[in-house]
């Protein structure tokens, strides 16, 4: 997806005031460039929640669409499966380790390593700066559909790099749209409504300073 965006949720919002003329509403709730997504700061007023009317299942699915994705995406923690957070520690050997130059000189003479301590030392090279995805569940409220979604996360519990100082870090993302519960308006006069948001999930990481 190119460069890596500014992890924030940022929504042009055209919506029919209540009292008259439709306006433009930017939401923008704590710009970062942190990814994942920092958890929002909510207003903690029940009034801004959607009510058990609004959160009919059908209507909401009908309402997203092709960008609900169940592989990233679960409407109730009954439906989110415990193998879906493990780190994803496997994968192809970076061609750039696989074209290292291993050989050595001695007295002049240059020396090839045997195919076996080759591929020895590649993996092991591999195992200790690999840069997996992490994907965990993260449980986003009631004010977004659907409430689960699957983010992705650096692994960086140690250096990855030789000698050590730098660590993984989020190269890359994907944006998924959901539904964002969004109410404008004082508690007498307030209007709420469902709008698409786009979250970014990390996708790649790659070890860097």
């Amino acid at each position: 997806m190119g460069m890596l965006p500014v992890a924030l949720l940022c929504i042009v919002v055209s919506s029919q005031h209540r009292l008259g003329a439709p306006q433009h509403l930017l939401l923008r709730p704590s710009p970062s460039d942190q990814l994942p997504v920092p958890d929002l700061r909510e207003d903690p007023d029940p009034g801004h929640d959607p009510g058990e009317q609004d959160l009919t299942e059908s209507v909401l699915r009908k309402r997203l669409g092709s960008n609900f994705d169940p592989n990233f995406m679960a409407v109730s923690a009954g439906n989110l499966s415990i193998t879906d957070g493990r780190a994803g520690l496997t994968g192809r050997i970076p061609d750039e380790l696989r074209r290292l130059d291993l050989t050595t000189t001695h007295y002049g003479l240059r020396m090839e390593l045997g195919r076996k301590v080759r591929r020895k030392i590649v993996h092991f090279l591999w195992a200790h700066t690999r840069c997996p995805v992490a994907y965990v569940w993260k449980d986003l409220g009631a004010r977004f559909w659907p409430r689960f979604v699957k983010e992705g996360r650096c692994v960086s519990a140690r250096s990855c790099s030789f000698p050590h100082g730098m660590f993984c870090r989020a190269s890359r993302s994907v944006s998924k749209t959901l539904l964002r519960w969004f109410c404008q308006g004082a508690a007498s006069h307030r209007h709420c409504s469902w709008i698409p948001v786009q979250y970014p999930i990390v996708s790649r990481c790659k070890c860097s300073c």
